[in-house]
């Protein structure tokens, strides 16, 4: 049977990907982490659990607003770890889609 405990455990901190975990800025190690991921195609929702971190601080880190040189270096080392993979790879900059439409577009329906 399960008995509670008297006291509670011990807290080790918050972990990384746990909800109550304090934001912190992103380092440019994990950015170029996070470059290399988008580059092997894994989802940002598993990025964002992996950080902990808000979805616009990976997409400050794509656009270049946050550490700029870190996607040099990731493509960098891209290339060292993954040599097959770098030909087929597309390193263009993040465009953002933009989610309302374009005036022009109205008139295709005249």
């Amino acid at each position: 049977m399960f008995e509670p405990c008297s006291e509670p455990p011990a807290a080790s901190g918050p972990t990384p990907g746990s909800p109550r975990s304090a934001p912190r800025p992103l380092s440019e190690a994990e950015a170029i982490d996070i470059w290399i991921a988008r580059w092997l195609r894994i989802r940002p929702v598993d990025l964002r659990r992996r950080y902990g971190c808000d979805p616009r601080r990976l997409y400050e880190i794509w656009e270049g607003l946050r550490h700029p040189a870190a996607g040099e270096k990731a493509r960098a080392l891209f290339a060292e770890r993954y040599p097959g993979l770098a030909e087929r790879v597309d390193f263009g900059p993040h465009r953002r889609q933009p989610r309302s439409a374009h005036p022009d577009q109205l008139a295709l329906f005249d």
